[in-house]
């Protein structure tokens, strides 16, 4: 079921069962903003889940994904054609459609590129990417790689901080993604230091996977990095 975690936010619970689950987000900031919008089949469904926030897949301006990973474009294919352009970085949509060679022979590119045979993104919708510091309406992208090439981070100007897989939350604490998951990890510690001391304090931390951090969430994620 949606959940407000803050002024004009909701948490959107999306999956299937554990661990086959992630968090997306919406915005209504005067503009309807979905960020990462699950898997291809949710139960709870997409629709249900903005219908329980009060809104309808039609309502979405537009969309921004965190990076390319099954559990946050998959859902994409539930938009109407006229949702609204869809943000990522180049990286994150160059790895989407098999341009990039980086790490080809990494277990996860080899999980990507079945991703993109079965799941690839919609023809229907208008992509757009977002450079590191870009804004796009009121939040501001920053690249953090590591988990994935390419993977952002957005921070609403409200003090939300969008974090994707940047770190996952296990019992009340921020923690780096698992390793087999991930590109590299040596540059997801190095990403999440640097977006610590390149943004402003936020209040909350609304991570893919795990509880969002509702007060706090930059101490928390600065704890995280001088932990690593």
């Amino acid at each position: 079921m949606a959940e407000r975690v803050a002024d004009d936010v909701w948490l959107l619970e999306l999956g299937l069962v554990f661990p086959f689950g992630s968090n997306g987000y919406l915005v209504d900031d005067g503009e309807v903003t979905l960020i990462d919008p699950g898997l291809p089949v949710n139960r709870p469904s997409l629709a249900s889940e903005l219908a329980d926030a009060g809104y309808d897949l039609a309502d979405v301006d537009r969309t921004l994904v965190t990076h390319f990973d099954l559990s946050h474009v998959g859902g994409l294919r539930s938009l109407p054609a006229d949702a609204g352009p869809v943000h990522l970085s180049p990286d994150a949509l160059a790895l989407a459609r098999g341009e990039s060679r980086r790490r080809h022979r990494h277990h996860k590119a080899l999980y990507h590129r079945v991703v993109r045979r079965f799941f690839g993104l919609p023809d229907d919708l208008t992509y757009g990417t977002v450079g590191d510091g870009e804004s796009v309406g009121r939040f501001t992208a920053y690249h953090t790689p590591g988990h994935n090439p390419g993977h952002t981070v957005y921070v609403h100007d409200s003090g939300v901080a969008f974090l994707g897989d940047l770190v996952a939350e296990r019992e009340g604490e921020l923690t780096p993604p698992f390793w087999l998951d991930s590109y590299d990890m040596r540059s997801v510690t190095e990403s999440i230091r640097s977006f610590v001391d390149r943004t402003d304090p936020f209040d909350v931390a609304a991570v893919a996977h795990g509880n969002p951090v509702r007060s706090g969430g930059y101490e928390a994620l600065r704890e995280c990095a001088e932990e690593l």
